[in-house]
């Protein structure tokens, strides 16, 4: 496993050869502190949380040298001192390919073992094996939809002096939706497309000024845990509700998809992992 977690000796945007046989020392973490410096935190985080991985390219041999293959769930605590940039999760799950195991639970002994080390912190993993594909379902987010807003937007930054709130009228608990969520990769700049929910309770959000804001990290570059977090932290500070939850379905690249959740309230459920249409 790399020692060297700068974004820019990661894989990514790089030729890779493609190991067919277990590596663990493929995957590449990435410190989570730097860009949470950027945002002025430091200590005790705003927030807990989760990044939700799924996997759809998860392929081993089982010891006669047939195929299997599985969908797998990977849970990682917003804590966690590292992400793994995703190139390099592909890289180590492809390892697996050619790889004979004994069955899915030793499958999931070492990604449990290699991914925990790799972010720092212990993972849950969870494995949908062929035969149970049938019951996984598709949903969209619950809120009411900020695209309906006919908005004109010149800026395609993040800029938290957008969000507002209605300071003289009544608390109001609400949810809200966009779909029209786009950053880009922090190293290769490849565009990197969502779906976000705020759920919050506090003085009503300017509705037109939260979609200019999220559109606004249109040609802004960041991971999509990193996104989440600035998106957070931003509403916390300009908006200041009581209660905060913002989670990002990010549609797949390279079989992976990453599903950042950051709350500073618990309603005792984590977020759900229902896949949405464009993943």
């Amino acid at each position: 496993m790399s020692t060297n977690n700068s974004p820019d000796a990661s894989p990514l945007g790089k030729p890779s050869a493609y190991c067919t046989q277990y590596e663990p020392s493929l995957l590449f973490p990435i410190a989570r502190e730097g860009k949470r410096a950027e945002l002025g935190l430091h200590g005790a985080l705003p927030f807990f949380g989760v990044d939700i991985w799924n996997a759809y390219e998860v392929s081993w041999l089982n010891l006669r040298g047939k195929p299997e293959i599985a969908i797998v769930t990977v849970t990682v605590p917003a804590d966690s001192p590292n992400i793994v940039e995703s190139k390099s999760f592909k890289l180590y799950l492809n390892s697996f390919n050619q790889t004979r195991l004994a069955g899915a639970e030793a499958l999931l002994n070492l990604l449990r073992a290699d991914l925990s080390a790799g972010f720092g912190a212990p993972v849950h993993v969870a494995l949908t094996p062929a035969a149970e594909f049938a019951s996984l379902k598709m949903a969209q987010m619950e809120g009411l939809l900020l695209d309906r807003l006919d908005i004109e937007v010149d800026s395609y930054q993040p800029n938290p002096n957008l969000l507002s709130v209605d300071q003289g009228a009544a608390t109001v608990e609400e949810t809200l939706v966009s779909h029209l969520l786009k950053s880009n990769c922090l190293v290769t700049g490849q565009p990197d497309w969502g779906s976000v929910q705020i759920q919050y309770v506090g003085a009503p959000i300017d509705q037109e000024g939260l979609l200019k804001y999220l559109i606004g990290l249109r040609e802004h570059n960041e991971f999509h845990e990193q996104c989440v977090e600035r998106i957070f932290v931003d509403i916390l500070r300009h908006c200041k509700p009581l209660k905060l939850a913002v989670y990002a379905r990010y549609t797949r690249r390279g079989g992976l998809d990453i599903n950042p959740w950051r709350s500073n309230f618990s309603t005792g459920k984590p977020p759900s992992n229902l896949r949405h249409a464009r993943q």
